[in-house]
């Protein structure tokens, strides 16, 4: 899995805090923007999204380059429907070899990679001869399994983004498209530390865990929290260890 930001809106911190001022203000945005130091819009945005009142990162927007992903992992990411999505094609690329992702748990077993290899290799030569048999990519990709490697060109605002997060940096997330969530994190942090300060988990986001009994405890739940007997929360350790662990081209 290779991730990279090829492509972000200039002063992706500022522009929300203009718009946030915008709300709140007689002047119109271009004074605004000429006028408010850094200082302004970081203080004022940050409020404003400690709020809830995430309207306004919407005016930041992140392109990102996805590739060596599965099919698995792409159908998950695309049910981020704020977005925009372009994705290579099964029907007018032919694939000479079928290149996959192997599960970890698969690839440290030597039995269960056995089994894998041989049902991906069955597949290959499937696909080879059926378009031997002059049958269309189109028809012939009809045997590729959810492991096939795919490339996508990923558009999504800062909103959006923060909903992804939420979702897909859970420790309960699916592991590849786990994995790919804070490759992202880390992309637009550090080009919108102040947007994305508070970026993460929904538990790091909230500062409790919506999963009630299945939380997996790095965090309290609402119902601890309630009763008092909230252990101290390290989502916070957990997603910098992540980020930082994290290599964007593997």
């Amino acid at each position: 899995m290779e991730v990279n930001l090829i492509s972000y809106t200039i002063d992706c911190d500022k522009i929300p805090g203009v718009a946030a001022f915008t709300s709140c203000s007689k002047k119109n945005p271009y004074e605004l923007y000429n006028t408010k130091t850094k200082k302004d819009t970081d203080d004022f945005i940050k409020r404003v999204v400690a709020y809830g009142h995430h309207s306004v990162i919407e005016h930041s927007n992140f392109t990102f380059s996805i590739s060596g992903i599965s099919r698995a992992c792409s159908h998950e990411l695309v049910r981020h429907r704020i977005a925009s999505y372009t994705q290579q094609s099964q029907r007018y690329v032919k694939f000479n070899e079928l290149d996959v992702v192997v599960p970890p748990k698969i690839k440290e077993n030597k039995q269960a990679k056995k089994i894998f290899d041989d049902a991906i290799k069955k597949s290959a030569d499937a696909y080879q001869k059926l378009l031997d048999l002059g049958i269309k990519p189109e028809d012939a990709r009809f045997c590729f399994p959810n492991a096939t490697k795919t490339n996508l060109l990923v558009t999504m605002n800062a909103r959006s983004l923060m909903n992804f997060f939420a979702i897909r940096c859970c420790r309960r997330a699916q592991w590849e498209i786990h994995n790919l969530a804070y490759k992202m994190l880390k992309l637009v942090k550090e080009k919108a530390p102040v947007v994305f300060e508070k970026a993460g988990a929904s538990c790091l986001q909230k500062r409790y865990c919506t999963e009630g009994a299945l939380c997996c405890g790095l965090a309290p739940t609402f119902d601890e929290i309630k009763n008092g007997t909230a252990n101290e929360s390290k989502i916070k350790e957990y997603t910098d260890k992540m980020m930082e662990d994290c290599d964007l081209e593997k």
